[in-house]
């Protein structure tokens, strides 16, 4: 940015100016992969590594800046489980690629992301990624040398992702078929790009020991935080995708009697736009039915480079819905959340507590937003009211936590409830001590004697007295016994 951005955004946003430069001064980077001291960990002493985190940078900045900063052999190797799936997915979107080729390639990626040397050069020239593919060797060879947990653990995530993506890019092909038809198809096809990935990220961070070994078994968990993600760039860019004739959107969602299309370019079409807008927040609902799993996930997490990596796309995820919901201009072109409100998000993911917070704020807006007219309204209120549920459930939002220790809102009834419970139960223990006194005096005034006082001594004293003389009395009958028989002889 800038000189003149700035000034610019300190005269038109000045909220948004604040918050940029904060970030700029207090988000501080956790770790320098270049540095020496990171060489045994990042691999940025290899060429073939060096290489590798530039083609990381290079497809997604944002994200490399997150995955830097996980400790350890982390950062390394979530980089190259990055690189290898964002390989497939440029061959799988390339349509340039006939199906005939494409087919073997995909369900052999896996194989070829350990094959010493392998490349692919028959790319599209407008691929984003191509030159990803022309020089995949620097992965392949990165890929063999992670620990063989690691390796293990993306290999049959490839091999899992590219036999989805082959289906569908054979039925699109072969059939002629260009949509998803129902929401349980949608959900597969997101699982296959995305819900994979979760699952993949979580046995990485198993295998690292940074997280519960167990981690790596909560599939549906990890499975819902990658459809959250995919499923809201796929609202998002629903104008890009349309442009280039992918269509994500079930037919199910959009095709609905009561709106009208017949096919998906009709949405953006200005005298639509209201019944697009319908359509849309169908697409808003369904995606925020993962937000539950998103939030029991990150509260799963114990490192906390591993919970800053996945919380942040989470918010970021929760604030783009909160954008595109209702939002006509969503038709009309790609939209992204301003970098002001990314750095505070970046901030403020910092733990479960905040990031519910985040997750309640975004969902009460979007709530807002939601007009009684829009055949979703139900839907979309339940949706939101699970959020804020979860959030009460988990962390109720009448504690209220500082550096001096925890206190209750004072203008939330639940604190009202909770201050006669206290008073209760203080008046309680006032009336019993009060009553052990008073029994107290009376006893003390009365003075008994000892033996009312103690009858349990005196009960001693009797039983040892009679048995002595049980013992007295028989030993005289021994003895009576004795001479008796003897004395006769």
């Amino acid at each position: 940015m800038g000189l003149t951005h700035w000034i610019l955004l300190l005269l038109t946003h000045p909220n948004e100016f604040r918050s940029l430069v904060q970030f700029s001064i207090y988000h501080e980077q956790k770790r320098d992969i270049t540095s020496m001291k990171e060489h045994a960990t990042s691999g940025w002493d290899r060429e073939s590594m060096r290489r590798c985190w530039a083609f990381l940078d290079k497809t997604s900045r944002s994200f490399s800046a997150v995955i830097k900063e996980l400790d350890g052999d982390l950062a390394r190797t979530i980089c190259m489980f990055y690189l290898v799936l964002r390989g497939l997915d440029t061959i799988e979107d390339d349509m340039t690629i006939p199906d005939h080729i494409k087919q073997p390639i995909l369900r052999s990626f896996h194989k070829h992301t350990v094959t010493p040397g392998w490349k692919f050069n028959d790319c599209g020239p407008n691929e984003k990624d191509r030159q990803l593919l022309v020089e995949y060797d620097v992965v392949v060879e990165e890929v063999n040398r992670l620990d063989p947990s690691y390796r293990d653990v993306i290999v049959a995530i490839a091999e899992k992702m590219s036999t989805g993506m082959a289906d569908y890019a054979h039925k699109a092909a072969t059939t002629g078929t260009i949509y998803l038809e129902t929401i349980a198809e949608y959900d597969l096809y997101c699982h296959y790009v995305a819900g994979l990935v979760g699952e993949g990220l979580s046995g990485i961070f198993s295998a690292s020991h940074k997280e519960a070994p167990w981690l790596k078994d909560q599939l549906e968990l990890s499975n819902s935080m990658g459809l959250l993600l995919q499923k809201t760039n796929i609202i998002r860019d629903y104008r890009e995708d349309v442009d280039e004739q992918r269509y994500f959107w079930p037919r199910e969602i959009w095709g609905r009697k009561e709106y009208g299309f017949s096919e998906m370019k009709e949405l953006y079409a200005p005298h639509a736009r209201e019944r697009a807008l319908w359509a849309q927040s169908g697409m808003v609902v369904d995606a925020l039915r993962h937000a539950i799993d998103a939030l029991d996930y990150l509260r799963l997490l114990r490192n906390q480079s591993v919970f800053n990596f996945c919380a942040i796309p989470a918010t970021m995820a929760i604030a783009t819905l909160e954008l595109c919901f209702m939002n006509p201009v969503m038709f009309d072109r790609n939209i992204k959340i301003r970098k002001a409100e990314a750095a505070r998000l970046i901030m403020r993911s910092t733990n479960p507590r905040e990031v519910s917070i985040i997750f309640v704020e975004y969902a009460r807006r979007i709530h807002a937003k939601a007009l009684p007219s829009d055949p979703n309204y139900l839907r979309i209120s339940v949706a939101c009211g699970k959020i804020e549920q979860w959030r009460e459930h988990h962390y109720p939002s009448h504690v209220l936590l500082s550096e001096n220790g925890t206190s209750f809102n004072p203008e939330d009834a639940r604190t009202n409830i909770i201050k006669r419970e206290q008073d209760l139960d203080l008046a309680l223990a006032k009336k019993k001590r009060i009553e052990e006194i008073r029994a107290g005096m009376t006893n003390s005034t009365s003075k008994p004697s000892t033996a009312s006082t103690d009858p349990s001594k005196l009960e001693v004293a009797l039983y040892i007295v009679g048995l002595m003389a049980v013992i007295i009395l028989l030993s005289v009958a021994v003895i009576w016994g004795v001479m008796k028989v003897f004395g006769d002889e």
